[in-house]
């Protein structure tokens, strides 16, 4: 069926929910498309008819994603707030891919040719990385305020940056890694937060002021430019 769809926009997807009572369109940043959402049991011909009607929307949510940024070698991406060059050695002598972040490099000595296998290999270092920082800094947090974590785990996730279940386990996306210090702090003290307050009350935000270096900053940052962090790693 999306290939029905190709002649509204080349960028239109079709998924079928159970779940779903009535059409809508959502943007997926990371895929750069934009699905339409319809109910199991809609007419085809009228989700058609919607998605025309929003067909120049469409073209202007994805011509306003950022363009993406590979992690090839001589590419230039954000960690934890500050730039980092990407420089890949290549060396067919050596055994294994090594690689090292260093205050403004990122090192990789590889054996690799193939470019797509160092970018998943570069991906898989900076989750582990993005791992270590923000469980530390949860359970930092979580600490101030006398306060467990059952787990935190960190994976790639598409509509939340973090989340906190009410057993205390918390989530939040790998891609915080390429956010501003402010902004990743602000994410997980939101989500440390609901350990007290399961809410958004003035008492839940007092207190994510407190546990945050610069919420009201942070916040503002995630709300302008969070989905531009979804264009890294392509």
């Amino acid at each position: 069926m999306s290939d029905k769809l190709s002649h509204i926009s080349p960028h239109l997807r079709l998924q079928v929910s159970k779940r779903a009572r009535r059409m809508a369109l959502r943007l997926d940043t990371k895929e750069r498309v934009v699905y339409l959402v319809v109910p199991a049991k809609a007419d085809m011909t009228t989700a058609k008819n919607f998605a025309k009607e929003y067909k120049h929307w469409i073209q202007e949510k994805i011509d306003a994603l950022p363009e993406p940024v590979p992690f090839h070698d001589g590419v230039v991406i954000p960690l934890f707030g500050r730039n980092v060059e990407i420089r890949v050695n290549y060396d067919q002598t050596l055994k294994r891919t090594s690689i090292e972040l260093k205050p403004r490099i990122l090192l990789v000595n590889t054996n690799k040719k193939d470019q797509k296998e160092v970018s998943d290999r570069i991906m898989r270092f900076l989750k582990k990385e993005a791992t270590r920082v923000i469980r530390a800094l949860a359970v930092e947090k979580a600490a101030r305020l006398g306060k467990a974590i059952a787990n935190v785990s960190v994976r790639d996730t598409r509509s939340r940056w973090g989340s906190c279940a009410e057993d205390g386990n918390l989530s939040f996306s790998w891609r915080l890694i390429f956010a501003p210090w402010e902004a990743l702090d602000y994410v997980v003290a939101h989500e440390v937060a609901h350990l007290v307050h399961m809410n958004h009350g003035k008492a839940f935000w007092n207190l994510c002021a407190r546990i945050s270096t610069d919420y009201e900053t942070g916040r503002d940052w995630m709300r302008d430019h969070g989905h531009e962090l979804m264009s890294f790693g392509h």
